[in-house]
């Protein structure tokens, strides 16, 4: 019985965690973007730091390679001038300096197959961190739609569905009220009276009878 008692209280606590996140998945999702962005953001700098320290490395190439040309003209202008002992010493130098052109050149294509790895790398983390906050966007105006019809809490405001209904009897009780002062017109004192006098031509008539645009429109056909 202890034994059910604990899996039910792991149960529980499972249960509540996972509504814990439920309830608050876009905050979650929001943190976890900005955390990856800035990782983006980290690994975008150190691809580009590479990608200089690369840049530097051929120039210094250049560097080297023009040295021991330069050299390598100077050796041939001293072998025909028989200074050989100064040619020697110019061949030691570039021997050296090619040398140094070789390390270049094999550290270079190691290094760069794998800026070639960092660059896809990259680029695949952008395209996926995009399509990350387009998804964000469409979830957190999906999450704002839900919650116009469906109450999340007790405490969350009024939803849509509960707002037209309180429209619809606030417009009940102005009619009621609108029917309620016409009524009260048709029973003021002599106002029965007054509209029957009215219809039988006693007194100034107060508003247009079909007797009355008949003979206006006669009149506009004689004056024709």
């Amino acid at each position: 019985m202890f034994n059910l008692f604990r899996t039910l209280a792991r149960g529980a606590a499972a249960q509540a965690r996972e509504d814990l996140i439920d309830r608050n998945a876009l905050l979650i999702l929001d943190q976890q973007i900005r955390e990856t962005r800035a990782a983006l953001e980290r690994s975008r700098m150190a691809l580009a730091t590479a990608e200089a320290g690369d840049k530097a490395e051929g120039r210094r190439l250049a560097e080297v390679e023009a040295r021991a040309a330069d050299l390598e003209e100077r050796a041939v202008a001293a072998l025909a001038a028989n200074r050989d002992p100064l040619a020697s010493e110019a061949a030691e130098a570039i021997a050296e300096l090619e040398s140094e052109a070789a390390a270049i050149r094999t550290a270079r294509d190691r290094f760069s197959r794998e800026l070639a790895r960092l660059r896809a790398v990259v680029a695949d983390a952008t395209r996926r961190q995009a399509e990350l906050e387009r998804g964000r966007r469409i979830a957190a105006a999906a999450e704002s739609a839900r919650r116009l019809g469906v109450a999340a809490t007790p405490e969350d405001r009024a939803t849509l569905t509960e707002a037209e209904a309180t429209l619809a009897r606030l417009r009940d009780r102005q009619a009621q009220a609108a029917d309620t002062e016409a009524a009260l017109a048709d029973i003021e004192p002599g106002a029965d009276i007054a509209a029957r006098l009215e219809r039988e031509g006693f007194g100034r008539a107060t508003r247009p009878t079909a007797a009355a645009v008949l003979e206006r429109l006669r009149s506009r056909a004689a004056a024709l």
